[in-house]
């Protein structure tokens, strides 16, 4: 299966010439990595699969949302990747939050350079509320514990917005941890990239009363 066809796999339906972009932005994201640490070390041997695939497949479980924000997007994933596959959908957009400077610097540069619809706020995530006012789907890839993660979010996830969390093998405990605090509706899509990864889908989030908690 060529590369093409597996980024087609992942995320669905992907014209050439957002595989050809992409694959020019994996060069790109190698080459600031020489400079700036955007990902571990370890995963450089294949940023296609582990990083771009694995970002892409976010795509397919939502293919119709539009609004879009990622929090704490790092070196890119999945918000960089995302923006690349909204550019085919029309009215679409990103907002990336990463309060590093070094790392907002790269990511506004990629926008930059490829034309995303996308757009970078360089702060904090609670200090990015009002700028980020109705996303359709909330993404977060290996930034935080799933309770924090709910916790961040939930100004959106409460009103109506829905998560799309990657995780690993050790969901369950965070999952049953965050059950403390809130009362979630959850689907789990398996990855179609690592065989120990999940992607939760989280939505109709609500703060736990006393007798859910005692139930």
């Amino acid at each position: 299966m060529s590369a093409w066809e597996d980024l087609q796999k992942a995320a669905g339906p992907v014209s050439r010439e957002t595989f050809e972009r992409l694959q020019a932005f994996e060069q790109l994201f190698l080459k600031w990595n020489r400079s700036i640490n955007l990902a571990a070390s370890s995963t450089l041997d294949d940023v296609w699969r582990r990083h771009i695939l694995d970002s892409a497949q976010l795509a397919r479980i939502a293919p119709t949302a539009i609004r879009w924000v990622d929090l704490g997007s790092g070196g890119g994933f999945p918000g960089l990747v995302l923006g690349f596959l909204l550019a085919e959908r029309p009215d679409a957009s990103i907002d990336l939050i990463e309060s590093n400077r070094k790392k907002a610097s790269f990511l506004q540069s990629v926008i930059g350079q490829f034309g995303l619809p996308a757009r970078v706020l360089a702060r904090r995530i609670d200090d990015s509320y009002p700028l980020v006012s109705t996303p359709e789907i909330v993404t977060a890839r290996a930034l935080a514990a799933l309770p924090d993660l709910l916790d961040l979010s939930a100004p959106w996830l409460t009103k109506g917005a829905r998560a799309l969390f990657h995780k690993g093998r050790d969901y369950r405990a965070e999952v049953e941890e965050s059950a403390h605090r809130w009362v979630f509706d959850l689907v789990e899509h398996p990855s179609m990239t690592d065989p120990h990864g999940i992607i939760l889908e989280i939505t109709d989030l609500c703060p736990a009363t006393r007798n859910e908690l005692l139930a």
